[in-house]
């Protein structure tokens, strides 16, 4: 799969960019602030409808308009699709393929792969449990894109349940009847939602668990493929369905994005769960069983990476996760686009270079640096300098 044109409106600091592009490895070059990285946030916002970089669409719109418009030519086994996405900050934002609309705009994510390494991959290591947590569901996204309906949908859920919560924990002159019967409708939903969030990314995590241990142990000088160790601590016990072997790596793929969990008896200790904390969520007002509340739990040895790792095992473990996330896309029969945004300008010499052949076989590599000389021999190929692309101001 690659990308093999972009076209771009009132995208951050782009009033519009015409850019063809080709298979294999492209570098885009130009100093802070003149807008390489929005380039490659354009073709990541495409696959996942969401930015790497800003939690809400308003920053993606070019000040002084109404709407941005990303638009790319993707080619996927010799065929090319037209995929456009039109954002429209405070409204709905639409899509769409070959100019034909779809009924929702989720209904494109998915369609272009993208694993993209950034400075902000720290985070995966070093940040809260939320950054591992979108981390997990960006990838369950783009390899089961219906999924994204059902994240939206749980946490559409767990608003209205916390909204509540909250109330009947401050209004104590509501009659109980009336909040236990609308609390068992929140209930019902959030732990069907819930449940399926839950067995997918518990399952996801037995795949990526090889993939995590032997990326580290190439990226990582001198580590062994034991010392990379990843597992999914859910709030919720988890259940395998009788003759399912959890420890099988490929456990996840095929039809069944759950693999081998038996999700009744995970729905059956999520309400076990919830009832058993019900005094303490209407004491703090908010729900503490779910998907929102689990871990991915991340060591070298014996000791978790947070807190304990140097800056450079720090850098490796974040490069380790995303070069897994790259092979088990590939793995289910795509060769995700992969951009590298001014990630070799934080890498030693040593990680800079492992990590250029680590990825140099890829179908496509879009490559962000400040000055070409970041930029690894192993990747020369197209080289591209924003100055002789900007039609704007620039702020990335």
């Amino acid at each position: 799969m690659h990308v093999a044109h972009l076209t771009l409106h009132a995208f951050r600091s782009y009033d519009a960019l015409d850019l063809p592009l080709t298979p294999g490895p492209t570098a885009i070059v130009g100093s802070n602030g003149q807008g390489k990285t929005n380039i490659v946030e354009a073709i990541d916002y495409l696959a996942r409808l969401s930015s790497h970089r800003v939690s809400s669409d308003a920053p993606l719109v070019k000040q002084g308009a109404e709407q941005a418009v990303v638009r790319a030519a993707v080619v996927k086994d010799g065929r090319q699709a037209v995929l456009e996405v039109e954002i429209n900050p405070g409204r709905s934002n639409r899509a769409r393929i070959n100019r034909s609309p779809l009924p929702r705009a989720r209904d494109i994510a998915g369609l272009v792969r993208t694993v993209l390494f950034s400075p902000e991959d720290l985070a995966l290591v070093k940040g809260d449990p939320s950054d591992r947590r979108r981390f997990l569901d960006d990838l369950m996204v783009l390899r089961t894109p219906r999924l994204l309906g059902v994240r939206g949908d749980y946490d559409k859920v767990l608003r209205q349940r916390n909204a509540l919560l909250k109330n009947a924990g401050q209004d104590r002159r509501r009659p109980s009847e009336y909040f236990e019967s609308t609390l068992a409708v929140w209930d019902d939903q959030l732990v069907r939602l819930g449940a399926e969030i839950t067995a997918v990314r518990a399952a996801m995590v037995t795949s990526l668990r090889p993939l995590v241990a032997q990326a580290y142990a190439e990226v990582a000088k001198d580590a062994a493929r034991s010392e990379a160790l990843v597992d999914y601590v859910p709030s919720v016990p988890l259940t395998s369905a009788p003759g399912d072997d959890q420890d099988d790596p490929a456990g996840d793929m095929g039809g069944d994005p759950g693999g081998g969990l038996d999700r009744e008896a995970l729905a059956v200790s999520f309400q076990e769960a919830l009832t058993a904390r019900r005094r303490e969520e209407l004491a703090r007002g908010v729900t503490l069983v779910g998907p929102h509340r689990d871990e991915l739990a991340l060591a070298v040895g014996t000791l978790p990476v947070k807190g304990y790792a140097s800056h450079g095992e720090s850098w490796s473990y974040a490069l380790a996760l995303r070069l897994a996330s790259y092979e088990l896309l590939k793995a289910d029969g795509d060769d995700p686009v992969l951009i590298l945004d001014d990630v070799f300008a934080e890498l030693d010499v040593a990680r800079r270079d492992r990590l250029a052949e680590l990825v140099s076989d890829a179908e496509q590599v879009l490559v962000t640096a400040a000055v070409e000389a970041d930029v690894p021999e192993v990747l020369s190929g197209t080289r591209l300098q924003v100055r002789d692309l900007v039609t704007g101001g620039g702020d990335g």
